[in-house]
C-alpha cells in the first residue's frame, strides 16, 4: 500500500466518522456504486484523475449517483474520489473497505459481522463445489448473488449478505476465502478490536483463551476476539494468525521444519 492510498482511507474514514449512523441500504447503494465504477473505465478514470479538482468530481458524482443511491453513499463517494489514491485498484479496494465498514455501524455492534463472514469462510473452505461456484470466473455475477441469498438469508445478517453478495460480483482477483477473511478484518478494525484465528488439534480451555487473550491484546494494544478452528491435522500446540502475523508453534509445523533440515 502506498503513501498516498494511506492518507486516502485516513480521509475517507474521517468522513464515515462525519456520517454517524445510516441504514444498510447506504452501504448496499455504496457497494453497488464501486462495482460500476470498477466495471466502467472511463468513471474510474475520471474518479481517479490527478489533475481534476475536487469540485469536478462531485459534480460527477453528483451527476452518474446522485438520485440514484442513499445521500450518506453520494457523501463517500465523493469523499473518496476527492483523496489521491496510488493506484485506482487502490480507489476501488477503498470503496470496498468504507462500503463494508458503514454495513458494520449500521448493523450494530450487537450483530457479530465478523463471526458470521468467518463462519461462511470455513463452510466454503469446507466444500470444494460451493468455493468453485462462488469463486469461478466464468459464474454469472447473478447466479452467485443468488446462491449467496439462498445460503445466508435465513441465518445470517442482512448486512452479512449485503456484504458477501458485493465481494463475489466484484473479487478484485481475489479468492472468495481471502475476501471473506478481509471483510472480517475490516468489520473487526471499525469496531476497534483485531480478530486472531487460533487454530489448535483439540479445543482450548477457557482459562487458556483468557491467557493467551491477555498476551495478544498486550502486543496488539487493542481488544482480541478469536475465531477459532480445531483441526486434528496440526498434531498438537496452536497456530495463531494476527492480521499478517503468524505465530506457529505446531507440532506438524516442527516436524515439517525438522523433515526439511534432514533433506537440505
Amino acid at each position: 500500500m502506498g503513501s498516498a492510498t494511506r492518507e486516502a482511507l485516513a480521509g475517507t474514514r474521517a468522513a464515515l466518522a462525519g456520517i454517524g449512523r445510516a441504514e444498510l441500504q447506504a452501504a448496499d447503494d455504496l457497494l453497488a456504486a464501486a462495482r460500476v465504477i470498477g466495471a466502467t473505465p472511463q468513471l474510474r478514470t475520471a474518479l481517479t484523475d490527478t489533475e481534476a479538482d475536487g469540485a469536478q468530481k462531485r459534480a460527477l458524482v453528483e451527476q452518474v449517483f446522485g438520485s440514484r443511491i442513499a445521500p450518506e453513499a453520494v457523501t463517500l463517494l465523493v469523499s473518496a474520489s476527492s483523496q489521491r489514491w496510488s493506484s485506482a485498484g487502490d480507489f476501488l479496494a477503498g470503496l470496498e473497505d468504507l462500503g463494508i465498514r458503514l454495513a458494520s455501524i449500521a448493523a450494530g455492534d450487537s450483530v457479530a459481522l465478523d463471526a458470521q463472514l468467518f463462519d461462511f469462510e470455513r463452510t466454503v473452505a469446507g466444500e470444494a463445489e460451493l468455493e468453485l461456484a462462488l469463486g469461478s470466473k466464468l459464474g454469472a455475477a447473478q447466479a452467485k448473488t443468488a446462491l449467496v441469498e439462498r445460503l445466508l438469508s435465513s441465518n445470517a445478517a442482512p448486512a452479512t449478505v449485503v456484504i458477501v453478495r458485493h465481494l463475489v460480483q466484484q473479487p478484485r482477483g481475489r479468492r472468495i476465502g481471502q475476501m471473506l477473511r478481509e471483510a472480517a478484518q475490516i468489520v473487526a478494525d471499525q469496531r476497534g478490536f483485531d480478530v486472531a484465528t487460533i487454530t489448535t488439534a483439540v479445543p482450548l480451555t477457557t482459562d487458556q483463551l483468557a491467557r493467551l487473550e491477555r498476551s495478544l491484546a498486550a502486543t496488539a494494544g487493542r481488544s482480541i476476539r478469536f475465531d477459532t478452528i480445531v483441526d486434528p491435522a496440526v498434531l498438537g500446540g496452536v497456530r495463531i494468525q494476527l492480521g499478517d502475523d503468524v505465530i506457529d508453534g505446531s507440532v506438524a509445523t516442527r516436524l515439517s521444519d525438522l523433515r526439511l533440515q534432514l533433506a537440505g
